[in-house]
């Protein structure tokens, strides 16, 4: 696997979610301590920088009154908009400090729902780096992450989900998607395997 054709897309790693205090943390931070997948996204980041990936950051962010939603928001969102998450200026919308985007990395603005690409400019940004495989990770593992995922697949990248830095609101749901949905649109893998295969294109050139 190519870097220089590779980007890692880390979702909503935000303070709602990654950090104590944020008001979505407690609902995560179980399958967050389980995966370790903030220490695990940290170590795969500062790798794939250095062989050559783009790290491309895809939060998610709201105006103070939520008008981007319907006025009836339902579902996951409607509990976005319950709990005031991800307030654009806030604390709690802030890229967690572990994972401070770097001076090349991409921050692409404008998803306001599951999909990362649904209302932004990612493919734009991917297809203009001339970007093959994209792999995934962030929260929450069977929403954001999947469907991110599942579009991906359809707009014909190389998919890898990354099981070991993700993370959803309990064990089960965690495990069914990694067990039932990952494997039918993308190449689920750890970090470090998705490491191993980066690293292949410089150990050729050595050889």
């Amino acid at each position: 696997m190519n870097p220089s054709e590779t980007a890692l897309v880390l979702i909503e790693y935000q303070n709602d979610f990654t950090t104590e205090g944020g008001k979505l943390h407690d609902a995560v931070k179980g399958v967050m301590a389980s995966t370790g997948m903030l220490r695990n996204t940290a170590e795969l980041v500062r790798q794939a920088r250095s062989l050559g990936a783009k790290i491309v950051w895809v939060p998610i962010t709201f105006a103070p009154d939520y008008r981007e939603l319907s006025p009836e928001p339902y579902g996951i969102l409607k509990g976005v908009y319950d709990g005031k998450t991800f307030q654009k200026g806030s604390w709690g919308a802030e890229i967690v400090d572990a994972l401070k985007p770097g001076a090349d990395d991409i921050v692409v603005e404008g998803k306001r729902g599951l999909c990362g690409f649904a209302t932004t400019n990612l493919d734009f940004i991917l297809r203009s780096h001339r970007i093959r495989n994209v792999a995934l990770s962030g929260f929450l593992t069977n929403c954001c992450v999947e469907s991110t995922m599942r579009t991906a697949y359809e707009l014909g990248y190389n998919v890898v989900t990354l099981t070991d830095c993700c993370a959803t609101v309990s064990e089960e749901a965690q495990n069914a998607a990694i067990a039932y949905d990952f494997p039918m649109f993308s190449h689920p893998m750890t970090s470090k395997q998705l490491l191993e295969q980066l690293d292949q294109p410089a150990l050729q050139a050595a050889a």
